[in-house]
């Protein structure tokens, strides 16, 4: 039953709590009778002022509709809200009196007053009935977790407060270090003392600690955070409301911090039509479609009444879940999707996927992109990425597909790394194609970071902040270019509409940005301070640890400076040199012998051969 109340759509509520107060107007009338007459049966005297009283019950509705009477939450029902049923009240008594007089005073004079006062006992007695069963039946609801509130002071009343509204928590008391209140009920829970949590607990058998001190900062709130880590319980901060309204930037704590509030550029406009137009009725494959791209690309294209989607992932968890994200949508769209468990290396797997599901574009977003990971692991990373973006336009050419889309890095211009140069490499390789191609158009896509990828600064400083800290950045120097997911998932998209053939689009990213001043802003965007020479009682520090194996101080989007416009102001194209086709043939060939025999030197002198600018990896250097 309480789960049925409180899922009920808010329309249906606000309609029951209508009809409630309508019904309570005939009984409020009829009990002022009974009080006036001192008769509960005054048939006689109800009947006599029928007409009035009818008039009445049927303008009553209209005034409490009038005065949104049952528009209020019942979680919400407190002093504002008692306020408008008493204005409601005077209303509807004015109405009863002007219609009695209207009607040759047919009920006694000081029903009106009677009733005035029933209906507003009623009205308001009914929400709190109502408002104490549900909070009643939330707190016997095993699915709610169980709260500790740590602080009982205006910061945890409010949270209290607050929190009743939801139905996910029951709160289960106040824990607080201050004597003077132990023992006694605030906010209708009582106050614990904190001498001996794992037992209070056990005792409450508490499933989720809330830290409400948004007064104690420094070193005492990391020490208090640190000695509630070691319970065996979630632990939580949250700020106080009022600071949270005031502005000082801690609601951020209540949501991850956007992207947007750290890149602070423009949104770019997603709604283009010629990217729909291009995609409709097309069947689509996205490899490495469990990806942070890939995944985003599949959301977008399913918007654009595509004919199908084909999923290709090696991956199995990332496969299943962004199927699982998409199948609701998609079926109701009634576009099919196609979840292919394989990898982009498996030829044969690649030819059939294509031909047997009649796939018309391919986004090749399939690699690894781990800067150090791939630095370790050169032969696996150079085979995925090269090797595999080889096999995959490989079978696009012989399926005389439509267009094939490679999704590149800005690490690929003279890169220091491993995976950098496995990217030109693999641009290479699309370029050799494209130039053999009469059926399909292949292009590159060449931007930067996008934020909230896997892998990325955001996940990784967000987690450093939610434990207290350090947050560590390589290098006091260190820039990046970043974009959010769906922008750039959008403006690929987009390039695969204005492909020619053998393009290298790369994407306006804005003004690179120093990742120690982004993890400075992540810090103050979740209301903490920063803990340096400046201000050494700050409640985070962010420590520099040194460069990685591979990484650069900054990342470049071109090669050369030759650049063309396109009909977006957010892509360019690049005119950039490439190698020949017995150049290309060659380097396959070399990269298939290193990896036969597992040789990562000589891996590693190809990369030096044919990548034009690439760097040895730079030493550590904080």
């Amino acid at each position: 039953m309480y789960k049925t109340l409180t899922n009920l759509p808010r329309f249906q509520k606000t309609l029951i709590l209508l009809l409630v107060d309508t019904a309570i107007v005939p009984i409020a009338l009829y009990v002022a009778y009974a009080l006036r007459l001192s008769d509960f049966t005054p048939f006689e005297k109800l009947i006599e002022a029928g007409p009035t009283l009818a008039a009445f019950i049927c303008v009553a509705p209209v005034v409490i509709i009038a005065n949104r009477l049952h528009r209020f939450k019942l979680g919400t029902f407190e002093s504002s809200a008692i306020i408008r049923t008493a204005k409601c009240t005077l209303y509807l008594a004015a109405v009863c009196t002007a219609l009695n007089m209207m009607t040759d005073n047919t009920m006694p004079r000081t029903i009106p007053i009677l009733f005035g006062i029933l209906f507003f006992v009623g009205s308001v007695g009914t929400r709190i009935f109502a408002q104490n069963y549900l909070s009643f039946a939330n707190d016997r609801d095993t699915d709610s977790k169980r709260v500790l509130i740590y602080g009982a002071g205006s910061a945890g009343t409010q949270l209290a407060f607050a929190m009743r509204q939801q139905n996910k928590h029951r709160i289960v008391g106040f824990a607080d270090d201050n004597a003077a209140i132990h023992g006694i009920i605030i906010a209708g829970q009582y106050v614990y003392p904190t001498n001996d949590m794992p037992g209070l607990l056990k005792k409450l058998r508490v499933d989720r600690i809330v830290v409400a001190l948004p007064s104690v900062q420094g070193k005492l709130r990391s020490d208090l955070l640190t000695s509630l880590n070691t319970l065996d319980c979630e632990v939580r901060v949250l700020p106080s409301f009022d600071e949270m309204i005031d502005g000082d930037g801690l609601l951020e704590k209540l949501r991850p911090v956007s992207p947007n509030d750290l890149l602070g550029r423009e949104k770019v406009d997603l709604n283009l039509p010629v990217v729909a137009e291009t995609y409709a009725d097309k069947n689509v494959l996205i490899t490495g479609a469990g990806g942070s791209i890939g995944s985003e690309l599949c959301r977008q294209l399913i918007a654009c009444d595509i004919k199908s989607l084909i999923l290709m992932d090696h991956a199995e968890y990332n496969l299943y879940a962004i199927e699982a994200e998409l199948n609701a949508i998609a079926r109701e769209k009634g576009i099919p999707l196609i979840p292919v468990l394989g990898s982009v290396l498996d030829e044969n797997q690649a030819i059939s996927t294509l031909k047997s599901h009649d796939v018309n574009i391919v986004m090749h977003a399939a690699a690894y992109k781990h800067v150090p990971m791939v630095e370790a692991n050169e032969i696996s990373g150079l085979m995925n990425n090269v090797m595999g973006t080889r096999v995959m336009a490989t079978a696009a050419l012989r399926a005389k597909i439509d267009r094939f889309v490679l999704i590149s890095t800005d690490k690929a211009v003279r890169p220091t790394n491993i995976m950098g140069a496995s990217k030109r490499m693999a641009e290479l390789v699309v370029q050799d194609i494209a130039l053999r191609s009469k059926t399909t158009l292949f292009s590159m896509v060449r931007f930067g970071n996008v934020l909230g990828s896997s892998g990325s600064v955001i996940p990784l400083f967000r987690k450093q902040i939610e434990a207290g800290g350090p947050v560590t950045v390589t290098h006091n120097d260190v820039t990046r270019f970043f974009m959010t997911i769906s922008e750039a998932a959008r403006l690929v998209l987009l390039c695969g509409c204005f492909a020619r053939g053998g393009d290298v689009f790369v994407l306006d990213m804005g003004k690179p940005m120093k990742i120690i001043d982004m993890a400075r802003m992540m810090i103050e965007l979740s209301g903490r301070t920063v803990r340096d020479e400046d201000t050494p009682t700050g409640d985070i520090e962010i420590a520099v640890v040194g460069l990685r194996p591979g990484e650069k101080l900054y990342e470049e989007l071109l090669i050369g400076n030759d650049m063309l416009t396109t009909p977006h102001p957010k892509i360019l194209r690049a005119q950039e040199g490439q190698l020949s086709e017995i150049e290309v043939a060659n380097m396959v060939k070399d990269l298939n012998t290193a990896f036969e025999t597992e040789d990562r030197v000589a891996a590693r002198e190809l990369v030096t051969r044919w990548v034009d600018g690439y760097q040895a990896p730079i030493a550590s250097n904080n």
